[in-house]
């Protein structure tokens, strides 16, 4: 899976150029997407490659990062699912003040027409580039006019009457509505952490679980999920927390794994998590008696969802 960190300054190799262009953040490569890089190849046509272009890290945190949300997609997974949506190479741009300083036509003429050397460019219908956002596709349009570029504008993928976009994944995955995130995403959503020392509780109810340190993206809305957990041992079905655990007392939000079926030391492993579905909210019980008879009944309801 090519991948190509590309500063500023920096000149691709060969086989990174020539091809059709898309570029965008890309978070979470919804089926919105995946319908852009299937246009792409479409332009493409046989012997160009298809070459997303994304930004580390995302440009709101150097321009506004009290606005910046933890992202749906690590840098390393973006570029992964890019590949599985159709990307022959994924160029991850070095997001820095001088580059978002480039009017959309310095940003043209540097990155599209001069370092990738494109023969196309495919951009949703609600692109925007350059300083301050101030190029749009009627730009995009005419300058790949003037340069012999093809340029294909692509319509909104849409779903229930409303376009496929990162912000609604987010907010179906906050409210905790799986179903809609799984739709919009066609996949289920993914979360990886490295499994950390948590109070060991767990051990002494019998169910012992992963508590997920060093998360990097957004976690889904409280509750309590089925998962799918791929771990260096295998695959395992799961239950997963998310949340405060206010039976104990404890305000911290946090993710924690209970694997069916499995015995063995998970500590600084890395876990990805899959979440399948949603099982319940999170509560307050009044007794650790009644909470073990519900991750019971969690446990049995996860089993009959994945096994």
């Amino acid at each position: 899976m090519p991948v190509f960190p590309l500063r500023l300054t920096d000149a691709p190799p060969d086989g990174v150029r020539g091809g059709v262009v898309a570029v965008g953040n890309f978070d979470g490569v919804h089926r919105g997407h995946a319908a852009l890089l299937a246009a792409a190849r479409e332009l493409a046509g046989p012997g160009r490659p298809v070459i997303p272009v994304t930004f580390d890290p995302h440009p709101l945190v150097l321009l506004a990062p009290e606005r910046f949300q933890p992202p749906l997609t690590t840098v390393a997974e973006r570029a992964r699912l890019l590949h599985t949506v159709g990307a022959d190479h994924v160029v991850v741009l070095q997001t820095t003040p001088e580059l978002l300083n480039l009017s959309p036509e310095a940003f043209f003429d540097r990155i599209v027409r001069g370092a990738l050397a494109a023969r196309g460019v495919a951009e949703g219908f609600n692109f925007r580039f350059g300083r301050d956002r101030a190029g749009s596709n009627d730009t995009l349009r005419i300058l790949c006019g003037n340069a012999d570029i093809q340029f294909r504008e692509v319509p909104p993928f849409a779903l229930g009457g409303r376009p496929v976009s990162s912000s609604r994944v987010r907010d179906a995955l906050l409210a905790g509505d799986l179903r809609e995130a799984t739709d919009l995403l066609g996949r289920p959503y993914r979360i990886t952490g490295v499994v950390g020392t948590g109070a060991r509780r767990g051990r002494t109810i019998g169910f012992p679980t992963a508590n997920l340190d060093r998360v990097e993206t957004l976690l889904p809305g409280n509750g309590v999920y089925a998962v799918a957990v791929e771990t260096p041992a295998g695959r395992y079905a799961g239950a997963a927390h998310v949340g405060p655990n206010a039976t104990f007392g404890e305000a911290a939000r946090k993710a924690e794994v209970h694997l069916l079926d499995f015995a063995g030391d998970l500590y600084e492993q890395t876990l990805a998590v899959d979440f399948v579905a949603r099982l319940r909210g999170t509560e307050r019980f009044a007794t650790v008696d009644a909470l073990v008879e519900q991750m019971k009944r969690d446990v049995a309801e996860a089993r009959r969802l994945l096994l």
